[in-house]
């Protein structure tokens, strides 16, 4: 199934280059960034200031191909593209969790950004963990349980080729 989809915006960050730009949010820690929104789009925003932090999602746009198996930055063993945030996905969609430090017109400034500078942006959804809590009992995150804190300072040159 062929499926289309139209940008609901752009997402404006200083990182113009895939080198030195963080890998996840957690390396991004106060880097700030502008989301864009498309004119006929704004009125979707009524109400976002009011979370502190949104689920946006992106198009991997700079991202050519994908792989199956993939070595993340922060392991030495191989793993399904799937059980990794690895951008080179079939679809190359991208998904990070931004703080919102305010919404002015069709813009959202926010902070702990570890997007690509001009990347298209497919939706937003508000970040609320509650909505989880009862239904995450026995929480595991496989390989990267031994990795984590890795991520706090990585940054890579190669995650899109």
């Amino acid at each position: 199934m062929k499926i289309e989809m139209e940008s609901i915006g752009t997402i404006e960050t200083e990182f113009t280059e895939i080198e030195g730009m963080p890998i996840q949010p957690t390396g991004a820690k106060g880097v700030k960034g502008c989301i864009v929104i498309k004119d006929k789009y704004a009125d979707g925003l009524k109400d976002l200031e009011d979370f502190s932090h949104i689920n946006i999602l992106y198009l991997l746009h700079k991202v050519d191909g994908y792989l199956l198996e993939v070595k993340p930055f922060m392991d030495n063993d191989t793993h399904g593209v799937f059980a990794t945030r690895s951008p080179k996905r079939p679809n190359r969609i991208g998904s990070s969790v931004v703080k919102v430090d305010k919404v002015e017109g069709n813009k959202i400034y926010v902070s702990n950004i570890d997007v690509l500078n001009e990347t298209p942006l497919l939706d937003i959804k508000p970040y609320v963990p509650q909505l989880y809590e009862d239904t995450i009992d026995e929480l595991k995150i496989g390989w990267f349980e031994s990795n984590h804190k890795k991520a706090k300072s990585q940054k890579s040159d190669d995650r899109f080729k």
